[in-house]
């Protein structure tokens, strides 16, 4: 390890003079690259440097402890002690600061919920898992924007589309696609019996232009009237607009807003965004595996999640975590959920071993 630790160090140093460098300055794309890097092997190098100081002083203490005597010898020997005690801890923090770092952090998110089995039902959870995630968004002080939504015949969510923007919300975000289950009695059961449903979520990181390069000649753009709630304009004037990639066949449909140019935008945001995704899992070479462990067919025995109301319930089936307080998670209480989740990861990382924070 002490030999990636120098590796690192050295590299922080390169990066340092290269912020200082008239060409990097000049070149914005460069200078974003290199000061994300800088910032991002900070707290590493921080910490390397602080560890090895400790290293060193119990190597000094060391070599004056032949020459000494009486209290100055007590005093060395309980600095040598106090560092073999730190260094267990010092190299457990550095061996966790130099896991694989999450190329999606800080990016925004945008999330993806669909009624999926259970008719109307499904609809309606899909409206509780949204309003679950705008309450957690908002205790997080992220800014939850909403583009494209189809609200279903009883008061439900046939599907919605919506971003958030915070710097930790992907990180805290990331774990939630996969095809979501609830077991509760409907408001459409007259009988009291107890039904099974299900909503998918879908969870992609924003990105820029520059994170995808997409060709005008392959888009396949149309305008319509919108249907729906919008107000005087709607159904008068051919403000919506559907997008299709033609060489992926990704379609990104938006209406929600009333100008023509505001609903392209949103939707060129969205296929953004699923093109990234598309390509990441290509280059994985797992791009159904993968498609399939978020959405899924959508039905009963395919879950991440379940909600049983019955129980005030909540199973995260990935990491066998059981919480008693399902009403406070559909409030928007989700942080212990997100912590399980995120401690699982940290461990499962940690156990692969060959930690790496490039």
């Amino acid at each position: 390890m002490m030999d990636r630790l120098a590796q690192i160090v050295d590299e922080y140093e390169t990066l340092e003079h290269q912020l200082a460098d008239p060409e990097v300055l000049a070149d914005p794309n460069q200078l974003r690259t290199v000061s994300k890097r800088y910032n991002d092997l900070g707290p590493v190098v921080q910490a390397v440097r602080h560890y090895m100081s400790r290293r060193d002083d119990s190597a000094a203490a060391r070599e004056m402890l032949d020459g000494s005597s009486g209290d100055e010898r007590q005093m060395l020997v309980d600095e040598i002690d106090a560092v073999n005690a730190e260094l267990p801890e010092l190299e457990a923090g550095l061996r966790e600061l130099m896991l694989p770092k999450d190329p999606h952090d800080g990016r925004n998110v945008i999330m993806e919920i669909r009624g999926a089995e259970g008719g109307e039902e499904a609809n309606l959870f899909a409206r509780d898992l949204y309003e679950m995630y705008a309450t957690f968004a908002a205790s997080n002080k992220w800014a939850v924007e909403t583009m494209s939504s189809t609200a279903s015949d009883m008061g439900g969510l046939n599907d919605i589309t919506f971003e958030v923007r915070g710097d930790t919300a992907w990180r805290m975000l990331k774990f939630e696609g996969g095809p979501h289950r609830v077991q509760r009695v409907p408001a459409t059961e007259s009988q009291g019996r107890i039904h099974t449903s299900s909503a998918t979520v879908t969870v992609l990181p924003e990105v820029d232009d520059v994170d995808v390069e997409i060709d005008d000649r392959d888009l396949d753009i149309d305008v319509y009237r919108s249907s729906g709630a919008g107000g005087q304009h709607v159904n008068t004037t051919d403000s919506a607009v559907r997008i299709t990639h033609v060489p992926t066949g990704v379609v990104v449909t938006m209406q929600d807003e009333r100008s023509q140019l505001q609903n392209k935008n949103r939707a060129m945001v969205v296929l953004r965004a699923r093109l990234f995704e598309r390509a990441e899992q290509e280059r994985a070479d797992e791009l159904s595996a993968e498609r399939r462990s978020q959405v899924g067919g959508g039905g009963r025995s395919e879950k991440i999640r379940t909600y049983n109301f019955k129980e005030n319930r909540l199973t995260d089936h990935r990491i066998g975590f059981t919480i008693y307080r399902l009403a406070d998670v559909l409030a928007g209480d989700l942080s212990a959920v997100v912590d399980a989740l995120a401690a699982d990861e940290r461990s499962r990382l940690l156990a692969e071993g060959s930690p790496d924070p490039s």
